[in-house]
């Protein structure tokens, strides 16, 4: 059935009726039905490999007998430390369930058809989605060394412009914008345009570049009230089966996406895991120092191999394997490793990989190795 032509087509509205759904790199049940094989290193979905800290897991325990009440749809507890820890105001937070939640919100707040929505070439597949589904039009701006030229994305500015995506850094490029460039090119936007500082992998960037050359932006809003900046609990704090993120924006942006976010949209479970997480840095802190050691292992091992790879702060890094990346991609998946192709991305030669473990890095390289000699 899922082969015929949909027979609804006519009756959806015209911005989904394009729409293709988002692809997530692939499960590992799903490697396993298809090829039969097990001890399989997923390396696709830049999932933190060391998952969440024991004080997660013990908060998680004890919310699951609570799992028959409704969340608290305001998330206070999750909110307050939040606040305090970014010192904001809880008016300014809106919580999502993934930080994916907030770009969908932005849009649906502020773009509607006949607007634009701006944001990079080889930037996140979900930013032209949640354009498309609302009918405004998607502008992607030529990137710059695979990465955000704000040069190029302050020329595309219009009048029609409503909304602008920055991912910093970019997925899957993991190129970054420095704070002095993102700052300038804050300066020049009209007031009237929201920007959507997409920084969901913050905490491994702000570890490797240090606060002078990558910016903690949320410091930043009291000075651009058009500013919205999303962060998440997948990456980092080992939380993304659980789908928690959040925005911090002023108090009449966040009071504006609270009026389209669903009600009680964060479960209780994913409230009590981000709260322990919040407050467990030894954790973070061995994220982003496995994450540095897993870069420097994988880019060494692609310079063994004579592979250019982009310089990535986040905890991927994509490399050109010098041929078609999805039959490379396939190839390994029958060695046992997922990967990410990124052909989507304008990049077909590409392939994102995920720091996992050192174990899997290294498992991975060697089968790269191989069937790039097969």
């Amino acid at each position: 059935m899922a082969n015929q032509t949909n027979k609804f087509i006519d009756m959806a509205v015209a911005g989904v009726k394009g729409l293709r759904p988002y692809q997530p790199g692939k499960p590992i049940g799903d490697l396993e039905r298809e090829l039969g094989i097990s001890d399989i290193a997923k390396l696709a979905s830049n999932e933190n490999p060391l998952g969440p800290s024991q004080s997660v897991l013990a908060a998680i325990a004890s919310q699951a007998k609570d799992v028959w009440l409704y969340p608290d749809g305001n998330g206070f507890a999750l909110k307050e430390r939040l606040a305090a820890k970014h010192r904001v105001d809880l008016a300014q937070i809106t919580l999502g369930n993934g930080s994916s939640d907030l770009l969908e919100f932005a849009v649906r707040v502020f773009a509607a058809p006949g607007d634009e929505v701006l944001f990079s070439q080889h930037s996140f597949a979900v930013y032209p989605l949640v354009t498309q589904a609302v009918g405004a039009t998607g502008v992607a701006a030529p990137a710059k060394n695979r990465g955000y030229d704000l040069d190029a994305l302050q020329a595309h500015i219009s009048s029609k412009t409503r909304v602008i995506f920055i991912a910093n850094p970019n997925n899957p490029t993991g190129t970054w914008v420095s704070a002095d460039e993102l700052d300038d090119f804050m300066k020049q936007v009209p007031a009237h345009v929201i920007v959507v500082l997409d920084e969901a992998y913050f905490d491994y960037a702000d570890y490797l570049v240090g606060r002078e050359g990558y910016p903690d932006t949320i410091a930043w809003v009291e000075r651009y009230p058009n500013l919205l900046v999303t962060r998440t609990f997948s990456k980092s704090y080992g939380l993304a089966g659980l789908r928690v993120g959040y925005g911090i924006s002023h108090p009449d942006v966040a009071d504006l996406l609270n009026r389209v976010r669903p009600p009680f949209n964060v479960n209780s479970i994913a409230l009590a895991a981000a709260e322990a997480a919040v407050a467990d840095e030894d954790h973070l802190q061995r994220s982003v120092e496995l994450n540095a050691r897993g870069l420097k292992q994988l880019g060494e091992g692609f310079e063994r191999l004579a592979l250019d790879y982009i310089p990535s702060i986040g905890n991927f890094i994509s490399v050109d394997v010098g041929r078609e990346g999805v039959s490379l991609y396939d190839a390994l998946l029958h060695e046992g490793v997922i990967v990410r192709p990124v052909a989507n991305y304008e990049m077909p030669n590409h392939l994102r990989v995920s720091v996992g473990l050192p174990e899997q890095n290294e498992r991975f390289l060697k089968a790269l190795e191989k069937v790039l000699n097969d």
